[in-house]
């Protein structure tokens, strides 16, 4: 019935503009509209989350260290620097976007994206450059977390203000599938690198490839967001000359309050996004004892019944409400943690895939109705720069830090559970803000 719902999406958005005289008619098809942010989306996760799944590759080669530990902390260390770098993006393209249009800030940040990951897959290593090479991969990760921070809520704005109102929620949920589905690209990527070729080949010249990949997909990218064309919401918002002339000043005199509750209220599907599939798959082989092709298999496995559960999460958000799939999925991940994570230290390999997956699903309930919610707390004129703003802020405290975070507590305690504690933390944020989050289901998209 889900997948039949998801079809028939342009066919009840026709259906429901006929009936509602308050509705306004798209002015370009829902499938064009979810097709250009998902496949931009899908570069900008591909691009971004290589880097984390190549960690203990890139920690070899750039990170050299008589300590694995050290160099890995190395590794990840630059990992979380891009998301400090998120926010400036956030407001930069935030402002584009809400003062100049969704269309310009989302064609831009996918060049810049392809133009740093293509730039890490030419650039010599530690043992050509020394610690040049090191400085230079280190800025192409800071212009990759740059050009991440307008996506995902820039996709997210865009998708929104085309979406009829009663499937907003299933549509916008469509869009955080391509964060899944460029990770789970890039996880299958570095399966395949391993798989392929052997050890001594991927340190000399193969782990340039999955970076190379970039261009091919990017191109691709790039080419379906420049003949899109801009929201209908947008456009009336241009043609009013209601436009602000600095969204983000705007932003935080006017709606501080819902800023703060998307910071908490993303903490599950930052933090525990990233503890759940990007660290997950070097959490199964240095505390696990598994291979790094089981790791990139398990994680996969996680990542598809993601994509999976994120469009039936935002059709029981638009039936049924927001608030109560984002409780049920935050108290499951809070309940769950330790025990998912004991399976992945302990158990055999189908246990620990099994513990992997269900860490993810349960991030991927939550992920199924933030964003819908997001969007539905902002008005027209700073909807991008609260969405982005608010979403890089937790990736910047609590997602691009979490590998780090997990790697050091181990480090610290020696206790290999230790980073359960940091997803049930992080779980634990968004199930209290959930009871301080007022129900949108059903609302229009504020203009003022």
């Amino acid at each position: 019935m889900q997948g039949n719902d998801t079809l028939a999406t342009a066919d009840l958005d026709r259906d429901v503009q006929g009936t509602d005289p308050a509705a306004e008619p798209p002015k370009q098809s829902t499938v064009k509209v979810i097709r250009a942010a998902v496949v931009g989306t899908v570069v900008e996760y591909y691009d971004f989350g290589i880097y984390g799944y190549m960690a203990t590759i890139i920690a070899a080669l750039f990170f050299v260290s008589e300590n694995d530990t050290a160099a890995l902390l190395g590794t990840f260390a630059t990992f979380a620097v891009a998301f400090f770098l998120r926010v400036p993006g956030g407001i930069f393209f935030g402002h584009i976007g809400d003062k100049y249009g969704r269309k310009n800030a989302l064609s831009w940040t996918i060049l810049l994206m392809v133009v740093a990951t293509a730039a890490m897959g030419m650039m010599p290593t530690y043992v050509t450059l020394g610690v040049w090479a090191t400085a230079i991969l280190v800025l192409a990760r800071c212009l990759q977390g740059f050009a991440a921070g307008g996506e995902l809520g820039g996709a997210n704005a865009f998708v929104s203000e085309s979406a009829p109102r009663q499937w907003r929620a299933l549509q916008t949920s469509m869009v955080n599938s391509g964060t899944y589905i460029g990770s789970l690209v890039a996880s299958l990527t570095a399966l395949a690198l391993t798989t392929v070729f052997t050890h001594d080949q991927i340190l000399s010249w193969a782990w340039r490839i999955p970076f190379l990949l970039s261009v091919v997909i990017g191109v691709v990218g790039i080419w379906i967001r420049n003949h899109m064309e801009d929201t209908p919401q947008f456009k009336e918002l241009e043609d009013k000359g209601e436009t602000k002339k600095l969204p983000i000043v705007e932003l935080l005199t006017t709606s501080g309050v819902s800023l703060v509750k998307i910071v908490f209220l993303g903490a599950l599907i930052t933090g525990g996004y990233y503890i759940a599939s990007v660290y997950a798959a070097t959490y199964l082989q240095k505390s696990g004892g598994h291979s790094s092709s089981m790791a990139f298999l398990s994680t996969s496995l996680a990542l598809v019944l993601g994509v999976i559960t994120l469009p039936i999460a935002g059709y029981l958000a638009d039936r049924y409400g927001r608030r109560p799939v984002l409780f049920a999925g935050s108290a499951a991940a809070v309940v769950l943690g330790v025990p998912m994570f004991m399976l992945m230290q302990n158990g055999s390999v189908w246990q620990a895939v099994l513990g992997q997956s269900v860490l993810f699903i349960t991030v991927s309930v939550v992920n199924g109705a933030s964003y819908v919610t997001y969007v539905e707390m902002l008005k027209a004129s700073v909807r991008y720069s609260g969405l982005a703003l608010g979403n890089n802020i937790t990736n910047m405290l609590l997602g691009g830090t979490a590998p780090f975070i997990a790697t050091w507590l181990i480090s610290v305690t020696g206790n290999s559970l230790a980073p359960a504690g940091y997803f049930v933390f992080c779980a634990v944020l968004t199930l209290v803000t959930v009871f301080f989050v007022k129900e949108t289901k059903g609302i229009e998209l504020r203009a003022d």
